[in-house]
């Protein structure tokens, strides 16, 4: 375990691996739910009329969207998420569909070309045993 720093509050805490502290984690949640609620409602909303509307951050939302957890209902975007390979814009995530597929089947042969061929078990040293009839 290890003490960091929050990304959101900038509050130390003791961390398994994340850089949100558990009080801002569990608002993030909350906020979560609101700017969803409020997207079905809103389907062609864009991010700074979602942050006005629902007083969650910017931030927050942008977070939220490269997590996977929401997606915006644009075909560009609103230009606030790019691709962190190919810098094309995309609605979530932080990947376009193109450079999830590459870093998958780079990962796919990485994993094939690392994989230990298997191993046969070792004869059975039959040496000095008898045959029981």
């Amino acid at each position: 375990m290890n003490i960091v720093q929050c990304t959101y509050c900038k509050k130390p805490f003791t961390s398994l691996g994340g850089r949100i502290c558990p009080a801002c984690n569990e608002q993030i949640d909350k906020d979560f739910i609101t700017v969803r609620d409020y997207i079905y409602e809103h389907k062609h909303s864009n991010i700074d009329r979602i942050a006005k509307e629902t007083e969650v951050s910017k931030q927050i939302i942008i977070h939220l969207l490269k997590e996977g957890r929401l997606i915006i209902d644009s075909p560009d975007g609103d230009g606030m998420l790019t691709c962190e390979m190919c810098k094309k814009p995309i609605n979530t995530g932080r990947l376009c569909k193109d450079c999830t597929g590459k870093v998958s089947s780079s990962m796919d042969k990485n994993v094939t070309a690392n994989k230990k061929p298997e191993e046969k078990p070792p004869e059975p040293n039959l040496k000095g045993t008898a045959k029981i009839s």
